[in-house]
């Protein structure tokens, strides 16, 4: 029986760096290649900050399971169970949740990704994860809850922080996903991700990952290699998204705009 590798079962938990990468604006699949290439483990596919359908989030899911990068999906806030069951069953390996505020929360998010009677989810037998193959319902259950449905639930707010131990403690919660960017506006220091009160905050969410058994991540802290630092050999930050396909071609343009630019200065002076 086909299963693809879940990285958060195997490489996250084991105590290593899995690196997602984000798509929010290209819709083609083969930007999954350019993903692996670059030594990505996970794609992070969001559908919160981007006009990509469903479609396109099962292309570009298929295709990261295909090359062997695990699929994550980041669907809006309170877009209701039926929204992310239709993920699921278009190849995501799990669902990244924002905005998780309290343990009510992330347990009604874990209810949505898991089959009874772990949750609510309903069957459908010809998952992706398991090659679109006919597989005995027992099987099913087993492997997608497993593997094939990891619950990620996002901290982006003082009271999700305030509340982190409960969530932490909710069964079926794989991975808090702290968004530093939301967090640092709600806390009033917007960006001010070097302030104590900030890093505070991300020593609670590390403290309470540890008491209760879930991996930490992390994401919004763009090529600040000072704070991964921090986060990766401090907090014990084991799930990270980098950067988004956005951000790279913006920098990439600049940088090379810039380089051109450069080049031709002198004849501007002759």
């Amino acid at each position: 029986m086909v299963t693809y590798n879940n990285v958060l079962t195997t490489k996250a938990s084991s105590g290593r760096l899995c690196k997602a990468f984000g798509i929010r604006l290209v819709a083609n699949p083969l930007v999954v290649q350019l993903a692996k290439n670059a030594g990505f483990d996970a794609l992070f596919i969001d559908l919160e900050h981007s006009t990509l359908s469903l479609a396109d989030a099962s292309s570009i899911a298929c295709a990261g399971l295909l090359s062997g990068l695990t699929p994550f999906t980041r669907v809006p806030h309170e877009c209701g169970m039926g929204f992310v069951q239709q993920v699921l069953d278009g190849g995501a390996m799990g669902i990244v949740f924002p905005h998780i505020h309290s343990a009510a929360d992330a347990k009604a998010a874990a209810e949505m990704c898991k089959f009874p009677p772990l949750g609510r989810r309903s069957m459908w037998g010809q998952q992706p994860v398991l090659g679109l193959r006919i597989t005995p319902v027992d099987r099913v259950v087993e492997t997608c809850d497993r593997m094939g449905s990891s619950v990620i639930v996002m901290i982006e707010s003082e009271d999700s922080v305030e509340n982190i131990d409960s969530i932490a403690a909710v069964q079926g919660i794989d991975v808090l996903l702290v968004g530093c960017v939301d967090l640092s506006i709600d806390m009033g220091m917007p960006g001010d991700f070097a302030s104590k009160k900030f890093r505070s905050a991300l020593e609670a969410v590390s403290v309470a990952c540890r008491r209760h058994g879930k991996l930490m991540g992390l994401a919004g802290l763009y090529d600040n290699r000072e704070s991964q630092d921090w986060a990766i050999n401090t907090l014990q930050v084991r799930f990270m998204l980098c950067q988004q396909d956005s951000n790279v071609l913006a920098l990439g343009a600049i940088q090379c705009a810039e380089a051109v630019a450069s080049v031709a200065e002198p004849f501007r002076r002759t």
